[in-house]
């Protein structure tokens, strides 16, 4: 995804400069002619920019002043300062104040998109960082999750309501579409935050402990049993507790289940007495119920007393405008385990992923960006380190038609608008320079003669563009 940065500085020239530069590397640019007009953007209810570049002098509001004020308001808008005075002091202050990097005027090109991409960088790491660290309290909120397209932000509409109640909730939707990510959501956002969230996936409990380990066991009670174990319905007891795959529970168990549900008590095994629990139940499943409640594996009671509130999860599929931030998302956790700088994704790589089916869904591309990262070899994620998406035909090449005269057959991804970002703006020259390069080594096979010829430039310039863009030839 393309970066926004706001450029606030009450001198036109230096917005107008800083805008050219920031625009030929590749981000969108927002500018604000002084530090109020930066304050309303920042502060605003709309669009947030991704990181703020500010300048520290200004009549109307100073920029320390706007830096104490986002802070107080827990802006997580990262801000780079820009001033003339370079001084030890400002610098503290600055600093001091929320600022995440210093930069005296005049300001190179190089220095300023290096301080760029590092911040957006660190403000992505400590985004998910803080994602995780509510997720590990039990305090994950909808805010929390990518919701870009409209089919997720119904579900995310609906999942808001249910959780200002203790509804149970059915959650259904294919393997991998983040049922209990959005079930720790609805945690998170109830009035059951910060309690336990306890998580059961049915499908893997062996058949003969089953009883055991919901509803817990007495000392004693069967041979192995050397200690009283809670069981998880009493640790989810004040919070909620999660059953992943429940259309995988035995007959037996459904009846145990079902009883628990309707009286609030479990049975230990082995105890004397039933016990009291207090629990929220968020229930999951990829399989259709109501087909299993027709086919007689499914109680129909339980159905119903499980699927109060049904959410269904669309499928990463139907879901593509969310796929390049989910990118970005899963990026950050991994980056620091690459063996190079990753900057981001290549435009083509997101068009790539873009297409892809993902029969696999959320799990599938978290999968693809972890493998990615460590197939990275340079500052950008390419189609080609998207390994086990469908992109045959990408690299299409020459064809050899019955009558010998050698065909060129284009990629299917020639139809793609390359002078056009996604968002429909035009995209920086060196970037579309570069993957007009690219498409040509895979159109050519790497025969860098061809490419170079086709391309109307000499081989030494072509084998110039190669380092500068960070091109490998194909099988080198």
């Amino acid at each position: 995804m393309t970066a926004t940065v706001l450029v606030a500085d009450d001198d036109r020239l230096q917005r107008n400069y800083l805008s050219a530069v920031l625009s030929s590397a590749g981000f969108q640019v927002q500018a604000a002619d002084g530090g109020t007009a930066a304050l309303e953007r920042l502060s605003g209810r709309g669009p947030q920019p991704d990181i703020c570049l500010l300048d520290l002098n200004m009549p109307d509001l100073d920029g320390l002043d706007v830096l104490r004020r986002l802070s107080a308001a827990d802006s997580s808008v990262p801000v780079i300062v820009l001033t003339a005075d370079g001084s030890v002091t400002r610098a503290v202050d600055a600093m001091r104040a929320g600022a995440i990097d210093f930069l005296v005027k005049p300001v190179g090109p190089e220095r300023l998109e290096v301080s760029i991409r590092n911040a957006l960088e660190m403000s992505a790491l400590s985004t998910e960082v803080r994602r995780l660290t509510r997720q590990e309290t039990d305090r994950l909120g909808f805010d929390d999750l990518i919701a870009a397209s409209p089919a997720i932000r119904e579900a995310i509409s609906l999942a808001r309501r249910a959780s200002t109640t203790d509804i149970p909730v059915l959650v259904t939707g294919e393997s991998g579409t983040g049922k209990e990510v959005f079930a720790r959501a609805i945690h998170g956002a109830g009035a059951r935050s910060g309690r336990p969230f306890v998580a059961v996936n049915c499908g893997a409990l062996p058949g003969d402990l089953i009883e055991s380990i919901l509803f817990g066991h007495e000392k004693g009670a069967f041979p192995g049993a050397v200690d009283r174990r809670p069981g998880k319905f009493k640790e989810a007891s004040g919070g909620t507790l999660f059953l992943d795959e429940v259309g995988e529970l035995p007959m037996p168990a459904q009846v145990k289940l079902l009883r628990a549900i309707q009286t609030g008590e479990i049975d230990p095994v082995g105890a004397t007495g039933s016990v009291k629990v207090d629990i929220r139940l968020i229930s999951a499943a990829n399989r259709d119920l109501r087909a299993m409640v027709a086919a007689g594996t499914f109680r129909e009671d339980l159905y119903y007393r499980i699927s109060v509130f049904p959410l269904h999860l669309p499928p990463l599929r139907e879901r593509r405008a969310d796929i390049a931030g989910m990118a970005e998302m899963f990026l950050a956790r991994y980056r620091t385990a690459a063996a190079v700088r990753i900057q981001g994704f290549s435009q083509a790589a997101i068009e790539a992923m873009r297409r892809a089916e993902w029969p696999g869904n959320v799990r599938q591309l978290e999968n693809t960006i972890h493998r990615a990262v460590v197939l990275a070899d340079g500052p950008l994620i390419r189609p080609e380190h998207l390994v086990g998406l469908d992109l045959a035909g990408a690299d299409a090449g020459p064809s050899e038609p019955a009558n010998g005269t050698r065909q060129h057959t284009p990629p299917p991804d020639s139809r793609i608008d390359i002078l056009h970002r996604p968002d429909g703006h035009v995209r920086p020259l060196a970037e579309i320079e570069a993957e007009a390069i690219r498409r040509a080594l895979g159109q050519y096979r790497g025969r860098m003669a061809e490419v170079a010829r086709r391309l109307g430039i000499g081989r030494s310039t072509l084998y110039r563009k190669l380092e500068d863009y960070d091109i490998r030839k194909p099988g080198a």
